[in-house]
């Protein structure tokens, strides 16, 4: 099997490649052993609901082969279909958006990069402009300074991003297309990789499928129980915010650009706070236009109108992405409040519990 496919398995080489190989979902997911793509199945549902990635869990010890990490795709639109989760169809396809958003961007930056040497493991855009049908809708300026998109194609594509900036009202239209700049059309790719992966979603699921993964769906729905947080937090106060959480504030606003989990962890978090734009963009320290937009489309995809989506990561996966200040075994940081609580929205409800007590 072709690891690009493993990659990016939205692709529709990647679903023939499943097709030739004459594996069975069946028995895929009704052995009288796990099967490793159901095993990476459920973790890249649980990662996506949690965590906002389908990447594997970086501190997780099974490396997953090429023919696994493949076949937990349709695994986990299956697994996603059966889960009772709000929003969990738009929750996964935006992680997978997001996950294959950073893989590309990745890609056609460093194309001679060690193990993404060769056509078998990394893509380029053209390629990605011919998946989604739009090498004709697509083309460079002639200046060099951006890209031209057909306006029927931009439409599509850009209905669900938000910001005033992707109406065509802010635009420069001409000869039916409008300009946009290199990292805008990523931005659009990674959208045609969202509304594929929703397609089709939930599913239908045979009743001999669905059997055989009751234990998956019972153990992604534990998973998910022990996030069940309270949305009704209407105040922003970051002296009550846990000490993860006061941590990243440092550091973001301190000009350090933190990784990808560090950051999801943020701005959901803030997100579930109820922080409005200009708070969340002061407390994560951002100071371009560039920087405010990713955040901006981050913290749409973490929230909506009636709460968060994604819960911020628990405890437990913060201290195991060593962004948990109390587990630092080398300078940890004493709190009592983080000894009786499993969560940071925990911390901060009972944080902001105590400081309400004390102000009576």
């Amino acid at each position: 099997m072709n690891p690009l496919h493993a990659r990016y398995p939205f692709l529709a080489a990647a679903r023939e490649s499943v097709r030739e190989a004459d594996i069975g979902l069946v028995a895929v997911v009704t052995g009288d052993e796990r099967h490793p793509a159901v095993e990476r199945g459920v973790e890249r549902v649980r990662r996506a609901l949690v965590d906002g990635t389908v990447r594997p869990d970086p501190d997780g010890e099974r490396r997953w082969s090429t023919r696994a990490e493949l076949l937990s795709y349709p695994v986990a639109r299956v697994l996603v279909s059966l889960v009772d989760a709000p929003g969990a169809v738009e929750k996964y396809a935006s992680a997978e958006a997001d996950t294959a958003y950073e893989r590309f961007t990745d890609d056609f930056e460093n194309p001679d990069d060690g193990l993404k040497s060769t056509a078998d493991t990394a893509i380029t855009l053209d390629a990605l402009l011919a998946e989604f049908d739009l090498s004709d809708a697509v083309r460079e300026t002639a200046a060099g300074d951006g890209y031209r998109v057909a306006v029927g194609r931009y439409l599509a594509l850009s209905s669900n991003l938000d910001g005033e900036s992707w109406t065509l009202a802010t635009r420069q239209l001409a000869d039916g297309t409008v300009k946009v700049s290199e990292a805008e059309l990523h931005e659009l790719l990674r959208e045609a990789v969202r509304q594929r992966v929703a397609a089709g979603l939930p599913t239908d699921v045979p009743d001999e499928i669905r059997d055989g993964l009751t234990d998956e769906v019972a153990e992604l729905q534990d998973t998910f129980s022990e996030i069940d947080i309270s949305r009704d937090i209407d105040v922003l106060a970051p002296d009550c915010f846990p000490p993860c959480v006061a941590s990243l504030v440092e550091r973001a606003q301190d000009g350090e650009s933190l990784d990808d989990p560090a950051e999801f962890a943020l701005v959901a978090f803030l997100t579930s706070a109820n922080a409005d734009t200009d708070e969340l963009l002061a407390l994560c320290g951002v100071d371009s236009d560039t920087r405010a937009k990713a955040v901006r489309y981050r913290s749409n995809r973490v929230g909506d109108e009636s709460g968060a989506q994604y819960a911020p990561p628990s405890c437990e996966t913060m201290a195991a992405y060593g962004e948990c200040p109390v587990a630092d075994e080398a300078d940890p940081t004493t709190d009592a409040r983080c000894d009786s609580v499993s969560h940071p929205l925990a911390y901060y409800e009972d944080a902001l519990a105590a400081a309400e007590s004390a102000g009576d």
